[in-house]
């Protein structure tokens, strides 16, 4: 039997932060925690269809790295990609229409929970299958190289953020893409949200080396595990990873360790897990850890962090007032986004 990992005990690196940008990562892991409870009320109440699979308790993961990009930089998701999107900047109203089915949608209705996707914001894509988004992901790196070297684009330094699970780190698309990003040095870092549990099947059981992390060893690249419900911790790492990347040292592995509020999706009744295993990590909560960082630093006070969960509640109540308001997708559209129109 493989021993089970313990509950991680790093420290958050002593990274220093400012009032507005502790602000921007509270607002972020918010919206994406209202969101994503939006989400299942309206899945719950029969308005939102299909597979849906939510973010709770893993916002420290996706607002740690994403938030440490730039703009230009690229995006790569999962099925669970709702927070991603948001993160990297795609309007709520936009995702939620999207999540409805309709024409206002950041895929135009016509991806859904699965399949999210925004050219404007560089976001590639969410991914049904897992470990499909990894070579899309790779080579948004590869072009970045490609226009940097070859083509002596100086401002070809976009770096690309590649997330999936613990579960996608047996696939063949893991191991060929890290081997192809460490052989070209490519400006990538690839983001392990390992939450225990790909669907029903325990990490620990399912892989001769649980620890993620070491597996970039073989391909000669730096793998870092770090605490993925400390929003501090995850972004000291990322930064740390961007700036290689876009120095030109070539792709980071990072294996955040965190976990998942909710079932594996919304059909999911969540039976297999623990409800000791479940309470530890909710005891975990990054955003409420967050908070009290932010309070025991003095950088602000509880009616700055209400004011912000008021704002977004307030965002999200008109992201889901646009979203039901929106036109469904026209039936002569049928046949439209298929080809590159001429």
């Amino acid at each position: 039997m493989v021993q089970e990992r313990t509950l991680p005990q790093l420290q958050a690196p002593a990274a220093q932060i400012s009032t507005d940008q502790g602000l921007v990562l509270y607002e972020d892991m918010i919206l994406g925690r209202y969101f994503e409870d939006k989400c299942a009320e309206m899945y719950y109440r029969g308005k939102m269809f299909g597979f849906v699979h939510l973010y709770n308790g893993q916002e420290a993961v996706s607002s740690g790295v994403i938030k440490s990009l730039r703009a230009d930089d690229y995006v790569c998701s999962t099925y669970r990609d709702h927070v991603h999107a948001l993160s990297a900047g795609v309007p709520a109203k936009n995702v939620m229409a999207e999540l409805f089915g309709k024409e206002t949608g950041c895929s135009r209705g016509r991806g859904g929970s699965m399949h999210l996707f925004s050219s404007e914001h560089n976001l590639l894509g969410g991914f049904a299958f897992i470990g499909e988004g990894i070579p899309v992901a790779l080579g948004a790196a590869f072009q970045s190289r490609y226009r940097k070297d070859a083509l002596g684009d100086p401002s070809a330094d976009q770096v690309t953020a590649c997330f999936f699970g613990d579960g996608t780190t047996n696939n063949g698309q893991f191991f060929e893409c890290l081997n192809m990003a460490a052989l070209w040095k490519l400006p990538i870092l690839f983001v392990v949200e390992n939450n225990k549990w790909a669907i029903g099947m325990a990490h620990e059981r399912a892989t001769s080396q649980p620890e993620i992390y070491k597996k970039a060893a073989a391909f000669g690249m730096p793998g870092v595990e770090v605490d993925g419900m400390d929003v501090m911790a995850v972004r000291a790492v990322a930064q740390e990873a961007v700036a290689r990347a876009r120095a030109g040292q070539g792709p980071t592995l990072i294996e955040a360790l965190t976990y998942r509020f909710r079932g594996h999706s919304l059909a999911d009744p969540d039976e297999l897990r623990s409800k000791a295993e479940k309470e530890a990590w909710l005891a975990r909560d990054p955003i409420k850890r967050f908070e009290a960082y932010l309070l025991e630093h003095n950088l602000v006070d509880e009616g700055a962090l209400k004011a912000v969960r008021d704002r977004i509640q307030t965002d999200i109540d008109n992201a889901l007032t646009f979203a039901e308001d929106s036109p469904e997708p026209s039936p002569d559209d049928l046949y439209k986004y298929i080809f590159a129109e001429g």
